[in-house]
């Protein structure tokens, strides 16, 4: 099942996202607001899960591998931002 889950979450995120705010009470467990997944969702939703799964382990902090993992889902949140604008950019579309 463990298994199952990653994969999903690295293939459609928001999707696992919504599944595990549906059918668990994981978020209101990890986050003290509801502010943050929201804003998680909307703009960097690897980081929010490496969040989610950092404070639902046993220390409940984000330090060691997840920390580490914490900072790779931010890149790679933040690279979709930049793939989306070289791919809009090389295509001739209007950029700001």
């Amino acid at each position: 099942m463990g298994c199952l889950l990653v994969l999903v979450a690295l293939a459609v995120p928001r999707v696992l996202m919504l599944f595990v705010l549906l059918l668990t009470g994981w978020f209101g467990r990890a986050f003290e607001t509801r502010l943050w997944p929201i804003l998680g969702f909307a703009f960097m939703p690897y980081a929010t899960l490496v969040y989610l799964g950092a404070m639902l382990g046993r220390n409940h902090t984000l330090s060691g591998g997840w920390l580490a993992l914490f900072i790779v889902a931010i890149l790679v949140d933040a690279g979709h931002w930049g793939g989306g604008y070289g791919s809009r950019h090389r295509r001739g579309g209007s950029g700001s």
